[in-house]
């Protein structure tokens, strides 16, 4: 009974975090400033990391957990490198 519980409830979580996800990515489609479309981003790549992490449950491999920490890191480098070029109008000083 607990294994088509916790089934269960991992589809659901992923039908949920897929709708965040397309949210996301219409913030950063149709955001009307820069800002909002790095906010959408950073939202679009996080739902996107635990979009695979909560697949590498339900499927028990460890294979989407280490695709998510690289999307982990890249999305965190970027939303600084897009935060810096908003404040300052340069990446690499």
């Amino acid at each position: 009974m607990s294994a088509t519980l916790l089934s269960t409830v991992l589809v659901f979580s992923q039908v949920c975090l897929a709708v965040a996800l397309l949210l996301a990515v219409g913030r950063v489609v149709y955001g009307p400033r820069a800002q909002d479309r790095v906010l959408g981003l950073d939202s679009a790549y996080v739902c996107a990391m635990l979009l695979l992490v909560v697949a590498g449950m339900y499927h028990g491999t460890v294979y989407q957990f280490e695709a998510a920490l690289v999307i982990g890191t890249l999305g965190f480098v970027a939303t600084t490198a897009m935060g810096k070029f908003l404040m300052r109008g340069e990446v690499i000083e």
